[in-house]
């Protein structure tokens, strides 16, 4: 029956290759192109209205709470819960069977980066679009097999003669055998057996990672030429025979130990790249000209001063025109999504990548196409008409993806400015080796600059110069292994949970067996089971039974003393570490054990809880057993309960501060994420720019409004679209339960659900733990805030005794700051003559000015009395500095005209001068040079309070005798110090008991040199 299916599918009649679709459409390029918009319609709705998937919006691009990843580079990243048996079940995920959707993806960075290439070629891309379907514990591979062919050959209308099919052939080395379901359902489908081929490991054997769920994929290869025996092309790199769709089989999973198990459920994850799909279907050999990128060239070549897009490659580009429209039109969209999305270009991680992206951008728009500044953000508009209506955050974001670029574009092009000039420098040192640019230069350009590597070559190869590169190598080899010893970013992941040993985890086959054993989720709904008695909070007592026992490979039913496990409980009053909360604290004491005389209790044994960590519904406490621990003991669970109050404290004060923020700055601000700890919170929001002092008074005061009311804070469960459908309310990206808890402060949920209040007050959906009133707060002080990253900023605040004491520490600096104020311009009321009139005096207060400037910068205290001061400081800085230099030059007037008094204008004038200070000693020299400019003049000082010998000396320009430099390294060398300076001017220090006798060996020296 499916051989008559599949002869039934092939064509009747027309040219070979072609098929008529169901509306007479023959494939191969003489119809009209299915555009792309349609292409991917085709897929969701065939998934969707006739096999019953249900479509999930892509999530975006920076992975959820998945710090291995900088970008999601798969459609399967957010289903991970699933695979690895993590899904909250009260979320909509742990309820997915059939799932459909097209995930924006992003190749740059980390394991699979495809940036280099772009541009290359014709089909890389750093943003694609992957069109997938997902079954969980659904159906299997028959059912995917034959939806995927139905889907390619009736609907798409692609011959069946231009498919090969490759499936997994066996491993020997790893015991796995031959995939023979697989080729047995394709041959059954009629697929004849000279276009089904077997591969190994590397080609059909999908793996999530070094760990977890992994199987056997088949996928579906494309012949773009046709009428010919292809199967020699496929997984050779050909372009003309393309892979279109992979068919991954999740049957197993991959231990620690690298050994395989099965799953107890099976999977499908299937994966199709909608652009390669849609070149096929329009007949190009090359994705960027299809219709998903022409618009973006047409619009590119309007701005540039170059020939249209002509599709050249290699040795035909040699001018790399076509390469850099190829490179700009996929760096754009790229961008936009990204940016759209919350990820701005920045100094580390996928910020980091999407910095060199846009830089790599702008470089190729305007050195190869001519474009003016500006013309990158022009394109932003182009790509929201073509991806807009599919991912509608594209539309909501366009102006604030326009600004980040142009900021972005600005601060690259001041940086080639800054650059040129740092090259120009080095290339004039008289350390210098002609001909070899210094690596630590060319590395510093790298990574302050931004300068793309290939950049830097370019500059110098302009000046006849190359970098060593040999000495280069070696610090990047240096830089990516301190790089890759840092796993994740501190923003994505907590202290408590980077130190927790994920080993004690539960994974996928020992979830699943909890579950196969009947074993009940935790119930910790004692978490919420506070109450304010007498203006004290009380919380519940807990005991429980131990139910599961994991040591990091299996569950097991005892534990040996010393030893680490994870502790899985029937319920539980810890609040484990989810929604950017830290864990609570604590220990458990067993109970039930006979006491035996003589012996201590066993209430005495503390099993202090490490971490508390969620999984599948499981709440996992990670201890390591003070004495051994069986299933069915009873345990007493002991809260931390300062530990407990200051993070309830935090939470709350975090949402009063979203919302102070969101009315201060506008409804445009955005939440990008958070932490709460026990000593501070921290808050990531977007804003075009660096909060003003102003504004960070407005905000605290908002805050303190809200906490001198005494509000109080209301937690209620709603159904997830009811509570979404509340005016106001702030949601992060996550996916959360179902029913969801909702955090309002003064007024119920559901008085403010259908619009019954126009009031506005915080609104979030949030699992944490709250207080009951906002008053316990007591006070907030925003600490720290700065720009992560263009367009958003960071906050940290304290609240209660922190704040007040931060606020302390702000008045008594503000104070310290006035009273330098004073002493600097001479207003003190105690002292009229404490204006500094001596330079001993000046020098004192600047270096004064200096040590208060870094306590500013270090204490804690209000951020916008930080800033306030810092501006003070800069100011007094620079006054007390002009005080210094006049004082200086006064002085060394002084000492120069009695030197030339004592001396005349001598040829070569060596001779002592009595000043602590060598940039004294050093003005001195100037001045005698410019009155006596044949001279060369070295003058010694004995610096009083440490005994030093300070020297400085000048020579006539293009003395044939003696540099400078030379001069001063030698005196200072003798003394036993250095020196350092130009040929002209140098300068140093060094240590004598005599002056005097250096000073006639500085002067025998100088005779020397200009007796050669």
């Amino acid at each position: 029956m499916s051989r008559q299916l599949i002869r039934g599918l092939r064509p009747l009649g027309g040219p070979p290759g072609l098929l008529p679709t169901a509306s007479g459409r023959f494939f191969g390029g003489s119809a009209p192109e299915l555009p792309a918009v349609q292409v991917r319609s085709t897929f969701l709705d065939f998934f969707r209205q006739k096999h019953g998937h249900l479509l999930v919006p892509s999530s975006p691009v920076r992975p959820r709470g998945d710090p291995s990843l900088l970008f999601v580079n798969a459609g399967m990243n957010q289903f991970k819960p699933i695979f690895l048996g993590t899904a909250d079940p009260r979320s909509p995920m742990a309820s997915y069977r059939r799932v459909v959707n097209s995930q924006k993806c992003v190749r740059a960075g980390g394991k699979h980066n495809d940036l280099d290439d772009v541009g290359r070629d014709t089909y890389h891309h750093t943003f694609f679009e992957m069109l997938g379907t997902w079954s969980f514990g659904d159906y299997f591979k028959e059912e995917a097999c034959r939806m995927a062919w139905s889907l390619l050959t009736e609907h798409y209308g692609i011959s069946a003669d231009r498919l090969y099919v490759s499936y997994f052939g066996g491993d020997a080395a790893s015991g796995l055998q031959s995939d023979e379901e697989t080729r047995h359902i394709w041959l059954d489908m009629g697929v004849p057996p000279g276009h089904l081929l077997p591969f190994g490991l590397k080609e059909n054997f999908w793996e999530m990672g070094d760990s977890g769920p992994c199987g056997p994929c088949t996928e579906i290869h494309y012949d773009h030429v046709g009428g010919r025996d292809a199967a020699k092309l496929v997984n050779a790199n050909s372009p003309d025979v393309v892979e279109i769709w992979n068919l991954v089989f999740m049957q197993y999973n991959r231990e620690a130990d690298l050994s395989l198990r099965r799953l107890p459920q099976f999977s499908v994850d299937t994966g199709m790249g909608l652009e390669r799909l849609v070149s096929v279907l329009q007949g190009k050999r090359s994705t960027y000209d299809t219709d998903l990128f022409t618009p973006l060239l047409h619009a590119l070549h309007q701005r540039s001063r170059v020939a249209p897009y002509g599709g050249r490659t290699g040795s035909e580009d040699q001018d790399r025109v076509d390469l850099a429209y190829r490179v700009v039109a996929d760096h754009i969209r790229t961008l936009s999504v990204c940016i759209a999305d919350g990820v701005h270009p920045g100094m580390s991680g996928a910020e980091l990548v999407l910095r060199r992206i846009l830089r790599r951008a702008v470089r190729f728009c305007m050195e190869v196409l001519q474009a003016p500044q500006g013309t990158l953000a022009s394109l932003v508009p182009t790509v929201t008409h073509l991806l807009g209506d599919v991912y509608p955050e594209l539309h909501r974001e366009a102006d604030q993806i326009v600004d980040v670029i142009n900021e972005n574009e600005a601060q690259f092009l001041l940086s080639l400015q800054q650059g040129s000039r740092l090259i120009q420098r080095t290339l004039c040192r008289k350390d210098y080796k002609h001909g070899v640019f210094p690596a630590s230069v060319a590395w510093s350009l790298h990574r302050d600059l931004g300068f793309p590597l290939d950049l830097v070559d370019l500059m110098l190869e302009d000046r006849g110069v190359q970098v060593d590169r040999q000495e280069l190598d070696r610090i990047i080899a240096e830089n990516h292994k301190v790089m890759s010893s840092v796993t994740c970013p501190v923003s994505q992941v907590s202290s408590e949970q980077a130190g927790a040993d994920l080993s004690v985890m539960l994974d996928v086959l020992s979830l699943a067996e909890l579950q196969r054993l009947g074993v009940p989720h935790t119930d910790d709904s004692l978490k919420y089971g506070y109450r304010l008695e007498k203006d004290r909070y009380e919380f519940p007592t807990c005991r429980a039974t131990v139910l599961a026992l994991y040591d990091g490979e299996a569950l097991v039913s005892e534990v040996p003393e010393g030893r680490r496990c994870g502790v899985v409980l029937d319920l539980t009053c810890f609040y484990s570490e989810q929604g950017g909360q830290s864990h609570d604290r604590g220990y458990f004491t067993r109970h039930g054990l006979q006491v035996t005389p003589g012996v201590s209790s066993s209430q005495d044994v503390v099993f202090p809880v490490e971490a508390v960590l969620r999984a599948g519904g499981y709440v996992v406490h990670q201890v390591t057993a003070a004495d051994s621990l069986e299933t069915g003991d009873q345990v007493h669970l002991h809260l931390d309960q300062v530990h407990r109050m200051s993070c309830m404290v935090k939470h709350t004060a975090t949402h009063l501060l979203n919302f102070a923020l969101k009315k201060v700055l506008g409804s445009s601000v955005q939440q990008r994420g958070s932490h709460v700890s026990a000593d501070r919170l921290r808050f990531d929001f977007t804003v075009k720019g660096s909060l003003s002092v102003s504004q960070l008074q407005q905000v605290e005061r908002c805050v303190s409004d809200m906490v001198t009311a005494n509000q109080i804070v209301h937690s209620q469960e709603l159904p997830l679209q009811r509570a979404k459908s509340i005016r106001g309310l702030r949601t992060v990206d996550e996916v959360y339960p179902d029913p969801v808890r909702v955090v309002s402060v003064g007024l119920p949920a559901s008085e403010l659900l259908d619009h019954q209040t126009d009031r506005e007050t915080s609104v979030e959906l949030c699992c944490g733990t709250h207080l009951l009133r906002t008053g316990d707060i007591e006070d907030l002080v925003i600490v720290s805030e700065r720009q992560m990253v263009k367009g958003i900023s960071r906050v940290i605040a304290v609240t209660g005794r922190e704040a007040a004491r931060a606020r302390e520490a702000g008045q008594v600096l503000s104070q310290d700051v006035d009273s330098l104020a004073a002493r600097l311009t001479g207003s003190a009321p105690s002292s009229l003559d404490s204006a500094p009139s001596s330079l001993d005096s000046a020098q004192r207060l600047s270096k004064e000015v200096g040590v208060l400037s870094d306590a500013v910068d270090s204490t804690l205290i209000p951020q916008w009395q930080r800033s306030e001061l810092q501006a003070r400081l800069k100011a007094l800085q620079r006054s007390s500095n002009t005080t210094v230099r006049k004082l200086e030059t006064r002085e060394a007037a002084v000492r120069a005209q009695a030197l030339l008094e004592k001396n005349g204008r001598k040829e070569l004038l060596v001779d002592s001068v009595e000043t602590d200070y060598l940039s004294v000693v050093m003005k001195t020299v100037n001045q005698l040079s410019s009155v006596a400019p044949l001279s060369h003049v070295m003058l010694l000082a004995h610096q009083q309070h440490s005994g030093k010998v300070l020297c400085a000396c000048q020579v006539p320009k293009d003395s044939p005798w003696i540099a400078a430099s030379d001069w001063a390294v030698a005196v200072c060398r003798h003394l036993g110090g250095s020196a350092g300076g130009s040929a002209l001017v140098a300068k140093g220090t060094g240590t004598s008991s005599d002056i005097s006798k250096a000073l006639r060996w500085a002067e025998q020296f100088a005779r020397q040199k200009t007796q050669r």
